[in-house]
C-alpha cells in the first residue's frame, strides 16, 4: 500500500507517483490551493491540493490536525524560492491525485511542534507526545544505540540470555519492589534491582560471555536521571582481569557513539577514585570543566578562622578551595546565589576571596571578610597553591569531607558551564581503585561501597581483618560529561573470600545462607574468575540526544512521584484481588 515514507521522498522521486500514509501536521489554505504538511516517523512531506481534482480538493478542505490519511500523487519540484533545506523532502512536493481519510481526530490538546508544553500534559497524553518530531527522533536514536550495542557484543562473542523478573529479596542497597505470591501465603517475590546474582551464576554455568538489555527496578526517590524502572546493558565475562574488561567495554561505548552519532570518542583516560574526589569533588567528574579543587586542610589547622580550623581538625574534615579565573567580576548577588546553591548539599556557607592585587596580602589586595583572620604567610600559600592571579576569585569549602566534595563538586560544574570554563564535546573517563567499604557512623558498621560480591584487590585481602577502610575493590565506573553511564567490578569467585566480606559487613553465616545460599553453594562447584559491568542505556541515550532528563528517551516514563499519568498507575485494586493475595490494608492513622 505505501510506496515510501513521507520524510524520505526527495529529488530522486521526481515525476514518480507515490503513495504515503501519515498524520496531518498542518493544513494551510492559500486561496484556492491547499497545502498539507503530512508527517510520519521519517519526517514531513508537503502535499499540494488544487481545484483541478474536485473530489480530492473537497476532501482536503475537511482535513484537520492529526487526521490519519492516505495520499497518492505525483512528485514535482517545489517552486523556486520555496525550498526547505532542513527537510530531506524540502526540494519537492506531492501534487495530490487522491486523498483518503483513514481516521479523523479530535482536536489534540497541543500542537505537535509546540515546545512550551508542561511535562504533566505531555505525560498524560504520552501517545500524542510521542508523535512529536523530537520524540520520534529520540526513540529512533534509542533503537539505533541498542542495535549498535547488540552488534558489537555479538561480534565479541557475548550471548544474550534472559534472567527472571520474579526474584528473591536480597540486601543489595536500594529499596526493592515486592510482589506478593498468591500461591504461597505470606511470601513475596522481589523485582530485580539488577541481574547481578544470576549473571554470576551464568559464569559458573560456563557461558563465558553474557549480555542482556534488561529492565531493572529500584524503589528510590526519583530525579532527572532516575526512574523506578530503567534499562541496563548488563554484561558479564569470565577469565578477564579489570583492565581487559575495561578495554572491551570502552570499545563498546566508542562503537555505539560511532554508529549512532558518527562521533569518535578516542581512548578513555583513567583516574583513581581518591584523585577524582580530591580534584573534582565527584566520582563522575565532568572533564569538560577546567576548574579544580585545591587541598588546604593541612594549611588551615592553625589559622584563627574558626570555621576553617574546626573543619581541618575533624577526623573526616576537609578544607578545599576552587579558583575561578576572572571571578572577581562576580556580583554580590551572584555570590549569594551560589551560596544558596551549595546549601542544597549541606554547606553552611560559601567563603570567598576576590583577588585584586596578589602583591598585597591584606584587605587592600584581597577582598573578603575572612582575610583578617589569616596571616600573610597563609594567604600567600593559598594564592600559590591555587595559582591565583589578579582578577580571580577563590571559593572555599570547609566541613566534613562529603559535604565539601558534594558542594564544591556541584558548584564546580555549575560555575564552569555558566561562566565559560567548560569546553564543548565529549569527555569520557574511567574511575578506578574504589574503596571496598563505607563506614556508617550512625549504625557503627561497614557497608559495601559497590555490592557485597565485589572482589577486593588481591594485595588488600589481608586488610579485611585488620583495616577494612583501606581495602580497595576491583571496581570501576565510567563517566561521560559528568554522568555515570556504567559501573562494574571483578566479582568474588572463591567462597572463603566471600565469607570474609560477609564478616566485615556484619552478615552472619546464617543470614548469608538464608539470603545467598544458592550463590554460596555455586561458588564451591568450580566458579571461574569473572567480572562485568552494567551501562545505563537510558542515560547513554539521554546524553546522545542532548536531553536534560531520561524521561525524554523512555517511551512511557513515570513522573518524579513515580506515577504514570496516562494510565493512572499506581492505582487501587479490588478487595477480591487483595484477598487472593492474603493482604489486608491497614487503616492510616489520622494525623494529629
Amino acid at each position: 500500500m505505501r510506496s515510501d515514507y513521507c520524510g524520505s521522498i526527495n529529488r530522486a522521486h521526481l515525476q514518480q507517483t507515490v503513495t504515503v500514509f501519515g498524520w496531518v501536521h498542518r493544513r494551510r489554505d492559500h486561496g484556492g490551493v491547499i497545502f498539507i504538511d503530512l508527517r510520519d516517523r521519517a519526517g514531513l512531506l508537503q502535499v499540494v491540493c488544487d481545484p483541478d481534482t474536485p473530489a480530492t480538493f473537497k476532501t482536503a478542505e475537511t482535513l484537520r490536525n492529526e487526521f490519519v490519511v492516505r495520499v497518492t500523487g505525483k512528485v514535482r519540484p517545489r517552486p523556486e524560492g520555496t525550498t526547505n533545506a532542513n527537510l530531506v523532502s524540502g526540494e519537492i512536493e506531492v501534487l495530490a491525485g487522491e486523498i483518503e481519510i483513514l481516521n479523523p481526530s479530535l482536536t489534540p490538546p497541543f500542537m505537535m511542534d509546540d515546545e512550551q508544553l508542561s511535562e504533566n500534559v505531555r505525560l498524560e497524553y504520552r501517545f500524542l507526545d510521542l508523535r512529536r518530531p523530537q520524540m520520534q527522533k529520540n526513540m529512533q536514536l534509542r533503537h539505533r544505540a541498542a542495535m549498535s550495542a547488540r552488534e558489537y557484543l555479538d561480534k565479541h562473542g557475548f550471548i544474550d540470555i534472559e534472567t527472571p523478573m520474579l526474584y528473591k529479596s536480597t540486601p543489595e542497597g536500594a529499596r526493592e519492589f515486592l510482589v506478593p505470591s498468591r500461591l504461597h501465603d505470606g511470601f513475596f517475590y522481589a523485582l530485580p534491582q539488577s541481574p547481578q546474582l544470576f549473571k554470576q551464576l551464568l559464569m559458573i554455568s560456563g557461558f563465558d560471555r553474557y549480555y542482556q538489555i534488561v529492565k531493572c527496578f529500584r524503589d528510590e526517590d526519583l530525579r532527572a536521571d532516575r526512574q523506578p524502572e530503567f534499562t541496563q546493558i548488563d554484561i558479564e565475562t569470565s577469565f578477564l582481569d579489570e583492565r581487559e574488561i575495561q578495554d572491551i567495554m570502552e570499545g563498546l561505548i566508542r562503537h555505539m557513539f560511532k554508529q549512532t552519532l558518527n562521533v569518535e570518542l578516542g581512548a578513555f583516560p583513567r583516574i583513581a577514585y581518591a584523585e577524582a574526589m580530591a580534584r573534582y569533588g565527584s566520582d563522575k567528574p565532568d572533564l569538560r570543566v577546567k576548574l579544580e579543587l585545591t587541598e588546604l586542610t593541612d594549611l588551615m589547622k592553625t589559622v584563627d578562622f574558626k570555621v576553617f580550623k574546626q573543619a581541618a581538625s575533624l577526623k573526616d574534615g576537609r578544607v578545599a578551595a576552587m579558583l575561578i579565573p576572572g571571578g572577581a567580576a562576580l556580583s554580590r548577588k551572584e555570590i549569594d546565589d551560589y551560596t544558596t546553591f551549595v546549601a542544597i548539599y549541606g554547606a553552611k556557607g560559601l567563603a570567598y576571596i576576590k583577588v585584586n592585587d596578589v602583591t598585597k596580602l591584606n584587605d587592600e589586595g584581597l577582598q573578603s571578610p575572612i582575610v583578617k583572620f589569616m596571616t600573610p604567610e597563609v594567604l600567600g600559600e593559598i594564592l600559590r597553591r591555587t595559582g591565583a592571579a589578579n582578577g580571580d576569585l577563590i571559593f572555599f569549602g570547609a566541613d566534613r569531607v562529603k559535604v565539601v566534595n558534594d558542594a564544591l563538586g556541584a558548584l564546580r560544574v555549575k560555575v564552569g558551564h555558566e561562566k565559560g570554563h567548560a569546553e564543548a564535546g565529549w569527555r569520557p573517563v574511567w574511575v578506578i581503585d574504589f574503596p571496598a567499604f563505607d563506614y556508617d557512623e550512625e549504625a557503627k558498621r561497614w557497608n559495601a561501597a559497590h555490592h557485597p560480591f565485589t572482589s577486593p584487590k588481591d594485595e588488600h585481602i589481608e586488610l579485611l581483618s585488620t583495616d577494612p577502610g583501606k581495602v580497595q575493590a576491583k571496581a570501576y565506573d565510567v563517566a561521560l560529561n559528568g554522568w555515570e553511564i556504567g559501573g562494574g567490578s571483578v566479582r568474588i569467585h572463591r567462597s572463603e573470600i566471600q565469607a570474609k566480606i560477609f564478616e566485615v559487613l556484619g552478615i552472619s553465616p546464617e543470614d548469608a545462607r538464608a539470603k545467598f545460599g544458592f550463590l554460596l553453594d555455586a561458588l564451591q562447584y568450580g566458579a571461574p574468575p569473572h567480572g562485568g559491568i552494567a551501562f545505563g542505556l537510558d542515560r547513554l541515550v539521554t546524553l546522545m540526544a542532548g536531553a536534560d532528563s531520561i524521561r525524554e528517551v523512555i517511551a512511557f516514563p513515570k513522573t518524579q512521584r513515580g506515577q504514570d499519568l496516562m494510565v493512572n498507575a499506581p492505582s487501587a485494586v479490588t478487595e477480591t484481588q487483595l484477598r487472593e493475595l492474603h493482604i489486608r490494608l491497614r487503616q492510616q492513622e489520622p494525623k494529629a
